[in-house]
C-alpha cells in the first residue's frame, strides 16, 4: 500500500500515514525503514526547521507499481466473484 500511495511522488510521514489510514506512527516507521533497506524506498532529509523528511520511490520500488496495478486491474474483474463464492454463492 505504501508503493502505491508514494506513486505520484515523494510524500512525508504524515502524510503518508493519513494516506495509508489505520496504520501507527510506529508501524510506518518501521515499515518504512524495511523498505529503505530493500531499496525501495529513499528518505530525504532538509535542513530545515523544523527538520523536514520526505520519502519517495526508487527506481526498484517504481517497478513494483506494475504488478500492483496489474492485481488491481485482476481484482476489478473478479474481486465480486471471489467474494461471493467466499460467502457460499455459486458462481455465475
Amino acid at each position: 500500500m505504501i508503493v502505491y500511495m508514494l506513486r505520484d511522488g515523494p510524500l512525508r510521514h504524515s502524510d503518508l500515514r493519513t494516506a495509508v489510514g489505520g496504520i501507527s506512527q510506529k508501524m510506518l516507521t518501521q515499515t518504512l525503514r524495511r523498505m529503505e533497506q530493500m531499496t525501495l524506498v529513499r528518505r530525504q532529509r532538509y535542513a530545515e526547521a523544523p527538520p523536514r523528511v520526505e520519502y519517495e520511490l526508487t527506481e526498484a520500488g517504481r517497478d513494483l507499481l506494475q504488478p500492483i496495478y496489474a492485481l488491481g486491474t485482476w481484482v476489478e474483474r473478479h474481486g465480486a466473484a471471489v467474494t461471493l463464492a467466499m460467502h457460499g454463492e455459486p458462481p455465475d
